[in-house]
């Protein structure tokens, strides 16, 4: 496929456009954004709009990813895999209705963060930091470089190295100047590209293939000229393509696994991942979140239509190509021994899109790719900085943490310019299906945690640290049993345990679940429960109380009016809520800045005798950093103080928007439920 085809100059003005504009919205974010505070450039100042935080959810989980994987995975099984989609829907309000709420109430930036205030144990925080970290760089940041590989070189036909790297480098050139907010407000720009790009090619596609009927027949029909020559089963359609719900015997997507296995897998995805999570902490209140959460849940409803159904049209057109069967057939395809299903939708692009809307098409692949990308550095440099150089630097000034976030996301660039080749260089057609099977060994324990330390207060630090233990131990054995023992090509007999060969990873992930859990429970239950007091705002019936050490009145020390600060406790005939505290979000947004001024004050007087004019090297490299030297000298534990207050502020729900986010709710609920039953 590669170099069969040329792009015209209007494709690449379209993509050299869409690459301008992004880096244009970018920039622009971070002149108009808050940098300079931990708040302001983590979580962009706890001040998106719940459109705006849709749309990143959204696009963050839609990657180049996905354009490759789900195409791929559906023009080699089906529709199964829409799974992941599907019950992502619904992971997706679990955490705008039951997570969010108590990561808001609890006022943290980081993931790890909140199991250190829930559990009060760095070694859990630690552990879990680590493990992200890692996870960022070996399956996400992995997942969308292999699949920015593709693009270039089976699409575009350039110099895969030189034009990841370029990505890359663009990508971050506004991570590092604008934090969270120059992501998601580029978020909102790729979502839009995206949409409009996907939309007119699977409209094209399935004009092309005939409608729905004729893709149904078609794929069916599929069946590569290798596979009817060597009389064989390998290349053949799924009898069952068209289902989502298969034979528990099904050796890709046994429904137990889809409904159980999948359903771990989502739930610790969208409700429990910094890269996820992060997007909702940034809202300005949980009602925000919950609305941000409902528009993303209806979009999880487009990858079917958009992804999954051209990948298997892509098959009924390029059977040969996309459905090869043999090595030899492979090799010559797409120079994949092992299956050329990745170029499925590329393959589309190139084949069917007219001049100008191949260059649209283009632009949003790379525009997703972008988008993950950002996502990646950023979750990663915010999980770097607040939950390891915090333990290094405990007196660290909010001067220190942005230097360090944005060095961070430096040191992630050059891994991942190491990691290039590596990457480019895996030529295993299954790598969708890989990463799914690393996150069934290593999420399981990570969601029997935090579902059981949000929901039950009985839940204590000895029960979860051995919660995630075993199951660490448990997933890491089947994850190296996996490696070493590979599943044979097709064709050949599978000698591999029984645990490998015929116990599914999803299914396995549902079984790593359910001990965890046990485990967990067992080891709480047998070991000293914690004191209430320090479970205020960090369990789902906890999350309006307010911790004895917050309770004060008339005016505190640093001069903020707390008089009616908010009590509202879980009692047993419901919630009570006692009225929060009249001033407003933009009260508690000054109160932090006269902590800033406080400190140029006091800077200006320590310096008043040295009058020297700032050089312009200087000025540049504190813009970029989002501070000036006055700020050298401020606290963190002040910006904390703000956090708190303003974390209570932004529980509150106006009763009538309450109304309308509880009906979409169900509505979405609806929405989800029929696909399952339709395509089920």
């Amino acid at each position: 496929m590669e170099g069969k085809y040329r792009l015209e100059a209007a494709d690449y003005a379209v993509i050299a456009g869409h690459f301008l504009l992004t880096v244009g919205v970018g920039i622009w974010s971070t002149v108009k954004s808050n940098r300079g505070t931990a708040r302001g450039y983590f979580l962009a100042g706890r001040d998106m709009s719940w459109w705006l935080v849709g749309l990143s959810l959204y696009v963050s989980n839609i990657g180049s990813s996905s354009f490759i994987g789900l195409a791929g995975a559906a023009s080699a099984n089906g529709i199964a895999v829409v799974c992941y989609e599907l019950s992502g829907l619904f992971c997706i309000l679990l955490l705008g209705f039951f997570f969010v709420p108590v990561y808001i109430s609890a006022g943290v930036y980081t993931m790890p963060e909140y199991l250190l205030k829930r559990f009060g144990s760095q070694r859990l925080e630690v552990y879990l930091a680590v493990q992200n970290l890692l996870l960022f760089a070996f399956t996400k940041l992995s997942a969308e470089i292999f699949a920015g590989t593709v693009i270039v070189k089976e699409v575009l036909g350039w110099d895969q190295m030189l034009s990841v790297l370029l990505l890359m480098v663009a990508t971050a050139l506004y991570t590092v100047l604008g934090g969270l907010a120059a992501v998601i407000y580029t978020d909102a720009l790729q979502t839009f590209v995206l949409l409009i790009g996907a939309v007119i090619l699977a409209v094209i596609a399935m004009v092309r293939v005939g409608g729905y009927g004729a893709m149904e027949a078609g794929y069916m029909l599929s069946v590569p000229n290798a596979t009817k020559y060597l009389n064989t089963s390998c290349g053949l359609p799924e009898p069952d393509a068209f289902h989502i719900l298969r034979e528990a015997t099904d050796p890709n997507y046994p429904w137990t696994g889809v409904v159980f296995g999948a359903t771990v897998l989502s739930s610790w995805y969208f409700c429990t991942d910094q890269v996820l999570v992060q997007r909702t902490l940034s809202a300005r209140n949980t009602l925000h979140a919950k609305a941000g959460s409902i528009l993303a849940a209806y979009l999880k409803v487009l990858p079917l239509f958009l992804m999954v159904w051209p990948g298997m049209i892509s098959r009924v057109l390029f059977t040969d190509d996309v459905a090869c069967s043999t090595p030899e057939e492979c090799n010559r395809v797409c120079g994949n021994a092992n299956g050329c299903a990745n170029i499925a939708y590329p393959k589309l692009v190139l084949e069917l899109m007219p001049t100008g809307l191949r260059g649209l098409m283009l632009a949003a692949m790379l525009a997703a790719l972008m988008s993950s990308l950002t996502s990646i550095f950023n979750s990663g440099s915010t999980v770097f900085t607040i939950n390891v150089w915090k333990k290094i630097r405990k007196n660290a000034s909010e001067w220190e943490l942005m230097i360090v976030g944005r060095v961070f996301v430096l040191v992630f660039i050059g891994f991942s310019v190491v990691w290039l080749p590596i990457v480019g260089g895996a030529k295993d057609g299954q790598l969708f299906n890989y990463l799914q099977s690393i996150a069934s060994y290593l999420a399981p324990p990570i969601l029997a945690c935090f579902g059981l330390g949000v929901a039950w207060k009985r839940i204590n630090e000895p029960g979860a640290f051995w919660g995630m233990m075993v199951g660490l131990v448990l997933g890491l054995a089947r994850m190296i049993a996996d490696f070493a023992l590979p599943a044979p090509p097709c064709g050949l007999p599978d000698s591999r345990p029984w645990i490998l060969k015929d116990f599914h990873y999803l299914n396995y992930a549902f079984a790593l679940f359910i001990v965890c859990i046990i485990v967990t429970i067992t080891v709480s239950m047998f070991t000293k429960p914690q004191p209430e007091e320090e479970l205020a705002r960090l369990t789902w019936g906890t999350r309006y109380d307010c911790h004895p050490s917050e309770i004060t009145t008339g005016r505190d020390n640093e001069g903020l009016d707390v008089s009616t600060t908010t009590v509202a406790t879980a009692t047993s005939g419901g919630i009570e809520t006692i009225e929060l505290s009249q001033k407003s979000l933009e009260e508690i947004r000054s109160y932090e800045e006269d902590i800033i001024h406080k400190s140029m004050d006091s800077w200006s007087i320590a310096s008043a005798d040295v009058q020297k004019p700032t050089p312009t090297w200087k000025k540049v490299i504190y813009w970029i950093c989002g501070h000036t030297p006055q700020n050298e000298n401020e606290h963190v534990e002040d910006h904390e103080k703000a956090d708190r207050k303003l974390a209570a502020m932004a529980m509150e729900e106006n009763p009538k928007w309450r109304r309308i986010i509880n009906v979409n709710l169900i509505v979405c609920l609806g929405v989800g439920a029929f696909l399952w039953g339709f395509f089920g």
